[in-house]
């Protein structure tokens, strides 16, 4: 859950915590209101056809893609092979902090 005082923004990263999708990682391409943002994955959700989620089921990472930020800034749209590259890049980047295992909370 987002905390209350983080406010989403474009080209931020996120986790989805609830719905059919939960576990994956997306980006923040827009922002309905203060409650729903649209979500883009440039693989399965395209820039064309967003997702609309609820902020309250969405995980911050902390990262913001500066490439994604400011296509959307300066064109109003983005590309999905520069939605994948910065999930790529964040996943690589990440991958080498986490250990093997580390995922596995011991259900099945």
């Amino acid at each position: 859950m987002i905390e209350s005082d983080v406010i989403p923004q474009i080209g931020q990263i996120v986790v989805v915590t609830r719905g059919r999708d939960a576990g994956q990682y997306a980006i923040i391409i827009g922002l309905v209101d203060e409650r729903y943002a649209l979500l883009a994955d440039g693989d399965k959700r395209k820039f064309d056809q967003p997702k609309k989620k609820n902020i309250q089921h969405l995980q911050t990472v902390g990262c913001v893609s500066p490439e994604v930020k400011n296509s959307i800034a300066d064109t109003g749209r983005v590309t999905n092979g520069k939605l994948r590259f910065a999930l790529a890049r964040y996943m690589n980047e990440n991958a080498l902090d986490k250990k093997k295992g580390d995922d596995v909370d011991g259900e099945r």
